[in-house]
């Protein structure tokens, strides 16, 4: 009898949790045709180089940046107004929906700088001090929850994201990307940008 009981609660929790899941995959939908897909379009593709892909980015890193956005830590006009009405949930809700979307990586368009972008993500620059990307991003760019993914991410975006480090105008994420980017010259922003697009 303890079993079926145990059975029982095993079977009502999974068929909550997938309803739950099911509400947040509407809700996050119902979002996105409201207004992110403006920018970032309806799959997380973004049309333009000036807004980052979020297909296959982390439901965490997603969540947190929309919370900065909202909170005022990071700064957009645009991306405040935006994160404005939404809960902590709506903000988990689109970033799980987000992360289980696809984007192909870009056409590398400069091979020369890719290579350069490709010694500098992996092996950092010893010569100025400047660490490996790949000690915190891993060697495929991928991230973790809490660190964001870079492969196949728009060039344009990630090199914008290292000058805001580097002058101090991002600062609502790891205090480490602040020396970092301060360590980094304007050719090793591009190529890395551009080496990582194409991952």
């Amino acid at each position: 009898m303890r079993w079926k009981s145990v059975l029982t609660t095993a079977v009502v929790a999974l068929t909550v949790g997938s309803a739950w899941a099911q509400a947040d995959a509407e809700r996050a939908k119902k979002l996105v045709s409201g207004s992110c897909f403006l920018c970032h379009g309806e799959d997380g593709e973004s049309a333009s180089e000036v807004f980052p892909k979020l297909a296959g980015q982390h439901a965490e890193y997603i969540a947190k940046q929309l919370e900065n956005f909202k909170s005022g830590k990071r700064k957009s006009t645009a991306m405040a107004d935006m994160s404005a009405r939404l809960t902590a949930d709506d903000m988990l809700a689109l970033g799980k929906y987000f992360e289980g979307k696809t984007s192909p990586p870009e056409a590398v368009k400069d091979q020369d700088l890719a290579g350069v972008g490709r010694y500098i993500f992996n092996h950092g620059n010893k010569f100025s001090g400047l660490p490996a990307c790949a000690s915190c991003h891993g060697k495929d760019g991928l991230g973790t929850a809490s660190l964001p993914r870079l492969a196949g991410q728009y060039a344009t975006y990630v090199e914008t994201q290292l000058k805001l480090f580097n002058k101090r105008e991002r600062n609502n994420d790891n205090a480490v990307m602040h020396s970092i980017a301060a360590n980094l010259s304007a050719l090793e922003m591009a190529a890395v940008a551009e080496y990582i697009s194409g991952k």
